[in-house]
């Protein structure tokens, strides 16, 4: 057996620059073969994006289809028209009802209370007759054609809401009474009417004029 010589070993072994230079080179020769496109069969390769192709086109296709029924949705049928048309004039007619209505009321209204002035007026015309009639009843007897004169303008009244109010005895209530004298009353417990001088007249809640009266007030 041949002895063993370190350096002669050494000296056989290959230079690390070289051994580095190498490997780089064979690195750069692996990336351009994975650069370069398969070829097929007939030995031509496939285009860049082709596949990509194939692919959006049905998308494409669907994205289009989608925007014309859409547009078709904007136009309506001749069916859809006049479904449309009915509804506006339903609504335009039920609005014209609602106005006319509203001015019905507020006509009614105003002509409730044209004729209630109109009453008011005569019924201020016709206070001191009524006055009369009332004294006339308080101190004498009526004959029979007067009696059925003064009934019937009563009931013709009555007949347009008038009523007539102011008793002897009733509580003095100062929103329907006009007291032009106090009478102190021993026996009284409370402010009552002693004495109707004119009797008060009222349409409803409104007082056209208040009871003119004699109160007897408790002594104090």
């Amino acid at each position: 057996m041949a002895e063993f010589n370190k350096d002669d070993y050494l000296d056989d072994l290959p230079d690390a620059d070289q051994v580095a230079g190498d490997r780089k080179a064979g690195g750069a020769a692996d990336e351009t073969a994975a650069d370069q496109p398969a070829a097929g069969a007939d030995g031509d390769a496939n285009p860049p994006g082709a596949g990509k192709g194939s692919e959006d086109g049905p998308d494409q296709q669907q994205s289009d289809g989608k925007q014309g029924s859409a547009d078709g949705e904007d136009q309506l049928t001749p069916l859809g028209q006049a479904k449309k048309e009915a509804a506006d004039y339903l609504e335009a007619l039920q609005r014209e009802r609602a106005e006319f209505v509203n001015f019905r009321n507020r006509s009614q209204k105003e002509q409730d209370r044209f004729r209630q002035h109109g009453i008011i007026d005569v019924l201020t015309a016709l206070l001191p007759a009524l006055d009369d009639i009332d004294r006339i009843r308080e101190h004498s007897d009526l004959d029979e054609s007067f009696q059925a004169v003064a009934t019937k303008i009563d009931k013709a009244f009555e007949k347009f809401g008038v009523e007539k109010f102011g008793e002897k005895g009733e509580s003095f209530d100062p929103t329907k009474h006009e007291a032009i004298l106090h009478k102190p009353d021993p026996d009284a417990k409370s402010e009552t009417v002693d004495t109707v001088v004119e009797a008060g007249y009222r349409i409803g809640d409104r007082v056209i004029r208040a009871a003119r009266v004699v109160v007897a007030s408790p002594q104090a």
